[in-house]
């Protein structure tokens, strides 16, 4: 039997979509589910493209009920990835998924993550420090943003001539490269 993923995702969904590629041709795990805040977000059509039902929600939904986890657990879901998905998650969806919530930031924390801490803001705080290198990490979610433990890390160079679409592009052709071989490699190790 496969194992089950959802994807939590609250805009476009790049990341998403090279996981629902990924995973398509995986006898190991499907994409399941994915769930968004945001009505409006591309990612919505990325599932509909492959067939993957999908969820909208709101804020009263995600934090003060319980159909959210309700929804998890009917569909059998094994591991939960974050991808572009900007609310914090509740304490109690992350008690019901220990070690089996993660996430991808498009910067190597601890630097450069916290709330408010995503996308081009990322990378404008990398660019105006002047960093020689920026990467991307992969981490386990607690209930602090970007605080959970390190999975994995990777890094580009920076180079002086780089602009902000230079920079984003760099960390999302590691993200796009890594994100689906490091989800595969924890669904591998979770017990069905």
């Amino acid at each position: 039997m496969k194992k089950r993923i959802a994807i939590f995702a609250s805009g476009s969904g790049s990341n998403a979509q090279k996981l629902m590629e990924h995973f398509k041709r995986s006898t190991e795990a499907e994409i399941a589910l994915v769930l968004t805040n945001n009505p409006d977000a591309y990612v919505l059509q990325r599932a509909d493209n492959f067939e993957i039902p999908s969820h909208i929600f709101d804020k009263k939904e995600f934090y003060h009920s319980d159909s959210i986890i309700d929804m998890l657990k009917n569909l059998e879901i094994d591991l939960i990835v974050l991808a572009g998905f900007l609310w914090l998650i509740p304490k109690k969806l992350i008690a019901e998924y220990p070690g089996r919530i993660i996430n991808i930031h498009p910067a190597i924390l601890p630097k450069f993550g916290g709330k408010g801490m995503y996308g081009d803001h990322v990378h404008l705080a990398v660019m105006e420090a002047k960093e020689p290198e920026g990467g991307i990490t992969i981490h386990y979610v607690n209930e602090n943003y970007d605080e959970g433990e390190y999975i994995y890390q990777a890094r580009y160079r920076i180079d002086k001539s780089d602009n902000l679409e230079m920079i984003k592009f760099k960390g999302q052709q590691l993200e796009h490269l890594h994100y689906p071989r490091i989800v595969e490699s924890i669904i591998k190790k979770i017990k069905k």
